[in-house]
């Protein structure tokens, strides 16, 4: 994240404890995106994660009615940023792992990211991120499988199980186009709010869609391909290993148009 970063701990300012913590203990969850004109698409996505999360990983909610007082508070006077909203708590550790309670809120406020690209190509990497169901703060794997991939020669990974079935990429979904259908994975993994979003709006720009396995062996099978996440709508995928696609702009034009039909709701 280019520019500025703003952080905040339960509505104050981070302090030094919170992010001794943070920095050495890696658990916990989180969810990002973009603030326009004073609203969130998908915000209501968004906080069903972070709720969701909070259960799982902490034990007890944080509360909807807490959430957005808390992304008020960190958004200010702004009227477009963007925000990552995590949770933690400093009772939470390597030795003292049982703590059950309500997880502290982090909020980082900072300048809009660019859409990741507008087209790629992906190397095929054999992973499957540790619960794939939660979008979690160990990202150590996700930073490794991109950095391997561009030192290959790639823009990005694309994760495939032992038996070669994709799931997701380093850092988005992935969405294959067949004619006007648009097939997302069945496999474990996040099933991203920018996902979401783009499969709600499908019908306004004339496709359908529905999850099914997808092999890698199979890519052929496909017209195109499409990434997607909160900072980039829709981005062509060029290739996937040596599998070429001609995906153009026109099409990707409509799951970014199926994406966009979602208006901001606000906070």
């Amino acid at each position: 994240m280019a520019g500025a970063v703003e952080l905040s701990v339960d509505g104050a300012p981070a302090t030094l404890d919170d992010l001794t913590h943070v920095a050495l203990v890696n658990y916990g969850a989180y969810t990002s995106f973009r603030m326009e004109q004073g609203g969130v698409r998908g915000l209501d996505l968004h906080l069903a994660r972070l709720e969701a999360e909070a259960v799982e990983l902490f034990g007890e909610p944080v509360g909807e009615t807490r959430l957005r007082g808390l992304i008020r508070t960190a958004v200010g006077e702004r009227e477009d940023c963007w925000l990552r909203v995590s949770l933690f708590s400093p009772e939470i550790g390597p030795r003292t792992p049982g703590w059950i309670g309500r997880p502290k809120v982090m909020i980082a406020a900072s300048p809009p990211p660019s859409p990741l690209a507008d087209s790629v190509r992906l190397q095929l990497q054999t992973y499957v991120r540790e619960a794939p169901h939660l979008k979690h703060v160990a990202t150590f794997g996700l930073i490794r499988a991109r950095r391997a991939a561009q030192a290959a020669g790639f823009d990005d990974a694309l994760f495939v199980d032992a038996e070669g079935y994709v799931s997701e990429g380093s850092l988005w979904n992935i969405g294959f186009l067949s004619g006007d259908e648009v097939i997302w994975p069945q496999a474990p993994m996040l099933a991203g709010v920018a996902q979401a979003l783009v499969h709600q709006g499908l019908g306004g720009s004339g496709l359908t869609g529905r999850t099914g396995a997808v092999h890698a062996g199979e890519l052929a099978h496909f017209d195109g391909a499409f990434l997607c996440n909160s900072a980039t709508p829709a981005c062509a995928v060029a290739s996937i290993g040596d599998h070429a696609f001609a995906t153009s702009a026109e099409t990707i034009d409509r799951p970014r148009a199926a994406w966009a039909s979602n208006p901001p709701q606000p906070i």
